[in-house]
């Protein structure tokens, strides 16, 4: 097991570095001088060029991207052109707001999906099995946007039950809960019925397998074998897509966040992406891939703990 935890963060500090370079290239792609969109149309030539030599964007390409990697092994992730303050600074502040509603909206998912699908599972080809699977397919076609401008002008305009916009007060933590009602609901209704569709097909192929037909026989209790027996295996396919759906997670998190007018990792890239602001691009777009990369780290290795048999697959 050790081994494996060592072959996997390995594997995924390579991911991160990968992705990273590749984010760095891409951004150098996009058409237009960023030093002139940041000063606006009015500027001298003389401010781009001091902007352009600010922004390291006047050195060769090998350059900049040797110093962008240099000045992260140091945790420097350079400065805000805009506000000037260090962007790490700026992304640690916006980051819980992302991984409270990323981490609500999994919980919110879980508790309602995993036992909708163990139950319609057990209940095959039943009046609520396909009630189960029609709602649930149709959480899923639903976007996450079109949930959360629904939620804010059924819930928030129409009904006042919820505030349509913010994060709430600092320091008031019923207030900041309150705030996360809508986003929370918009974000994990989708994965209600990713879980709940995934757990039912899931307990299906396991309640066929060998060893529960020889715990039936040894004369187990039923409700034994499944939540002892069924329902650990059943569940592997589930932790790894929660892993993996991080990326979607984040993306709806962006979405939700513009919608809301909420802080967060999600709006404050969609901000500097349309001001140019490359440190914070980088800076908030790095700390989402690490994000990705830790989020399916940890399910693998949760998959490894409770299947040794997945440990032989790297």
């Amino acid at each position: 097991m050790l081994l494996y935890i060592a072959k996997r963060t390995a594997l995924g500090v390579i991911i991160v570095l990968l992705a990273v370079a590749l984010l760095f290239c891409m951004i150098h792609l996009i058409p237009g001088d960023p030093a002139r969109i940041l000063l606006g149309p009015r500027a001298t030539p003389e401010l781009i060029a001091a902007m352009s030599a600010r922004l390291g964007l006047d050195l060769p390409f090998p350059v900049q991207i040797m110093r962008f990697f240099a000045n992260l092994l140091r945790g420097d992730l350079g400065m805000d052109v805009i506000t000037n303050r260090p962007v790490v600074e700026i992304v640690v502040g916006q980051l819980p707001y992302t991984l409270w509603l990323i981490f609500l909206a999994i919980l919110f998912a879980g508790l309602i999906g995993i036992p909708l699908g163990c139950y319609s599972a057990l209940h095959r080809n039943t009046l609520f099995d396909r009630i189960s699977g029609f709602v649930s397919v149709s959480f899923i076609t639903t976007p996450s946007f079109v949930v959360a401008l629904y939620a804010l002008l059924i819930f928030a305009v129409a009904l006042k039950w919820f505030p349509a916009v913010g994060a709430g007060d600092r320091g008031d933590f019923l207030d900041q809960a309150v705030h996360l009602v809508l986003p929370v609901f918009s974000i994990g209704l989708a994965w209600i019925g990713y879980l709940a569709r995934l757990v039912r097909a899931s307990m299906l192929e396991v309640m066929e397998e060998s060893h529960i037909r020889t715990a039936r026989a040894f004369g187990l209790a039923e409700r034994r074998i499944i939540y002892h027996y069924a329902l650990k295996l059943a569940i592997l396919p589930t932790v790894s897509v929660i892993g993996v759906g991080m990326g979607f997670l984040l993306s709806s998190a962006l979405l939700t966040e513009i919608v809301f007018a909420r802080p967060g990792i999600g709006k404050l890239i969609y901000d500097s992406v349309i001001t140019r602001n490359y440190p914070v691009v980088m800076g908030s777009v790095l700390v989402s891939t690490v994000l990705f990369v830790v989020s399916t780290t940890v399910s693998d290795l949760i998959n490894a703990w409770l299947d040794p048999r997945t440990r032989a697959t790297l």
